[in-house]
């Protein structure tokens, strides 16, 4: 089996983030001022990795799962890794080229190009990791990269502020995550996914419970997972808009596929993964919902209600994983796509009209664009207003689009398990669903309003790099909402994937 298409789906970003760094200072130093060759750096590399992606995900679509060994690591593509690399991938290719403007003579963009590269290829790596070690060792990778992003503007008290709260809050998951896998070791001498899911069948159960607490707790930071979600709104908030995108997008989803993977051999104990996961899937919605609610700052909006669809995944994979209801994990894989690409395209719309309304040439990262700021926006910024509309309508759940499409597979799935529980859970979910549209309905009523906001009034036209990755998202978000069958078969395939070690 020809391994060159993985090893340079991972190789390339790893090798081209310190070119890219370096490549941009070097030609700052040389010219004597502001040069945009870091940009150029990172999108030729993220488009160069679009072919070895295509290769790897044909591959592992004709065979589910296909391994790769390169030495001592192997490297484990299935419809779950192919899920996460193809939505890291696109929105990674789509911030590059949104951030040209915002980020054009920024003092650090060298450094914004190579962390964001570097992001993309530690999510890829994460997905095809096939031991425990290596799974953490890309989570590290992926934590640090987006940290360093969240802080870029460190200058600012309150970015310094938000930056230090999630480098330290996801620095002591880590070391939960890390104390959970010397657990494992202990009792198995084992660290490779196929052989830890043989040794723990017989391993002593109390021991797999404390692994699979530290496992939930330590990745869960990164999940969100309430109460550890603390770092999230702050985050989100101050980091540029892009890197917002990439945070709810995709990041957070990353941390999920790492949690499901460690869960996945511990599956001794389905049913108790399964009622964990519900309970804190419904925690999620309840707190994401009555936060989001006080919020007049959009992006803390938005960062808020990512609580609320984390919740949406994890009801349906605890559907799934508790009643053996492949389906509930399918609807769930299909909300996790649309919801990075609807929270994708709603941050960058948010941060499209905050630039059009800031005076700085620089996205200014702060979370100054209140709802009050949006009135009037789609006379002025039809584009933006239409696409940030498509992507707050499909988060609220409501059709045709995405949004509406997975949270019905999940409640499907919830229907046909026939359990009491269930039926319950399912029940909570869909008022919490509708109960979203107390804050969503707010932020479209406002920007359709006669009347302009000074901010309007005051704002700059947005530039074609700006609207073209708002374009591309919103019609994803319709396409898939009107077809969602179009990619049927890759949460079909990462449903397979987790139901192969979580599946009652």
């Amino acid at each position: 089996m020809d391994i060159f298409a993985p090893i340079s789906l991972i190789l390339i970003p790893l090798i081209a983030t310190p070119i890219i760094y370096l490549g941009g200072r070097l030609a700052n130093l040389q010219s004597g001022r502001q040069l945009s060759l870091s940009r150029w750096l990172a999108l030729f590399t993220l488009l160069l990795m679009w072919l070895p992606f295509i290769q790897t995900a044909r591959t592992s679509m004709i065979v589910c799962p296909c391994e790769f060994t390169v030495g001592l690591v192997t490297l484990h593509f299935d419809g779950l890794s192919v899920l996460l690399a193809g939505l890291a991938l696109l929105l990674g290719t789509l911030v590059v080229f949104y951030s040209s403007e915002s980020m054009a003579g920024e003092p650090g963009e060298s450094k914004y190009y190579a962390m964001l590269v570097a992001i993309v290829g530690m999510m890829i790596g994460l997905g095809g990791a096939y031991d425990l070690f290596n799974l953490w060792l890309w989570f590290e990778g992926m934590a640090i990269s987006s940290y360093l992003l969240v802080a870029f503007y460190r200058e600012r008290p309150s970015t310094l502020e938000a930056s230090v709260k999630y480098l330290v809050q996801s620095s002591l998951g880590s070391v939960l995550v890390l104390l959970g896998i010397a657990l494992i070791f202990g009792i198995t001498g084992q660290l490779r996914f196929d052989a830890l899911a043989q040794a723990t069948a017989a391993a002593n159960l109390p021991v797999l419970l404390a692994a699979g607490g530290l496992f939930t707790i330590g990745f869960g930071v990164k999940v969100a997972l309430v109460p550890l979600h603390t770092w999230l709104p702050d985050a989100h908030s101050q980091a540029p808009s892009g890197i917002s995108a990439m945070l709810s997008g995709v990041v957070i989803e990353a941390g999920l596929v790492a949690l499901l993977r460690a869960l996945s051999l511990l599956g001794t104990v389905p049913t108790t993964w399964g009622e964990l996961l519900m309970a804190f899937g419904l925690l999620n919605m309840v707190v994401g919902n009555l936060l989001a609610l006080r919020q007049q700052q959009v992006k803390r909006l938005l960062a808020y209600s990512s609580l609320t669809h984390i919740g949406y995944m994890l009801v349906g994979l605890g559907i799934a994983i508790y009643a053996n209801q492949a389906a509930g994990a399918q609807g769930s894989f299909f909300h996790l796509l649309n919801h990075g690409l609807m929270k994708g395209l709603a941050f960058l719309a948010a941060g499209a009209l905050l630039y059009a309304f800031t005076s700085q040439q620089k996205d200014s990262g702060d979370h100054g664009l209140t709802i009050a700021d949006l009135a009037g926006a789609s006379r002025r910024y039809p584009l933006a207003a239409l696409a940030f509309t498509l992507a707050i309508l499909g988060l609220a759940g409501l059709p045709p689009l995405a949004g509406f499409m997975s949270k019905w597979q999940i409640f499907v799935a919830g229907v046909a398990a026939d359990d009491g529980l269930i039926t319950a859970v399912i029940l909570f979910t869909a008022l919490n669903s509708v109960f979203s549209l107390a804050y969503y309905a707010p932020l479209v009523n406002m920007m359709y309003r006669q009347t302009p906001s000074l901010a309007v009034v005051g704002g700059r036209p947005l530039p074609a790099t700006v609207n073209l990755p708002l374009i591309l998202l919103a019609a994803g978000v319709v396409v898939l909402g009107i077809w969602p069958n179009l990619v049927s078969n890759i949460t079909e395939l990462a449903a397979t994937a987790v139901m192969a070690g979580l599946g009652g």
